[in-house]
């Protein structure tokens, strides 16, 4: 909580608790109102939107903008071409939006779009429908 307190709204760290499984000082799940009451009797600042922040995005909004999947978004992280950064394990990535529009990630997109089979194209265009068996 030390780590991620006032660097989120704290539905977001409601959220990512969650999702790491952590559970609350009596064992529940975290809800909004307990991160707020958690945080306040810490004496950890609330997230300040105005505050200067270096604007992020999520994995799959970054793989949205650029075309590619968020694995391929993993291994430029991996490989140190895309910088991003987890506020702790299991937190979710953060990516800087201005590093999207660096030469070294520009290049590392053109080489995995130059991976992709021929036909890639067309099988992406297949998965968008929904196949139900049976009909």
């Amino acid at each position: 909580m030390r780590k991620l307190g006032g660097q989120w709204p704290d539905r977001e760290l409601a959220v990512t608790m969650n999702r790491m499984r952590c559970k609350s000082p009596d064992g529940k799940t975290w809800t909004t109102v307990r991160v707020t009451e958690l945080r306040e009797r810490l004496g950890i600042a609330p997230f300040d939107p105005r505050a200067s922040h270096v604007e992020t995005i999520s994995v799959e909004e970054a793989s949205r903008r650029l075309g590619i999947y968020g694995s391929s978004i993993h291994r430029l992280i991996r490989e140190g071409i895309l910088p991003a950064t987890q506020l702790m394990p299991s937190a979710p990535w953060q990516v800087p939006v201005a590093a999207l529009d660096s030469e070294a990630v520009r290049e590392g997109v053109r080489a995995i779009k130059e991976r992709r089979p021929p036909h890639f194209k067309a099988r992406q265009e297949a998965d968008k429908s929904l196949k139900l068996p049976g009909f």
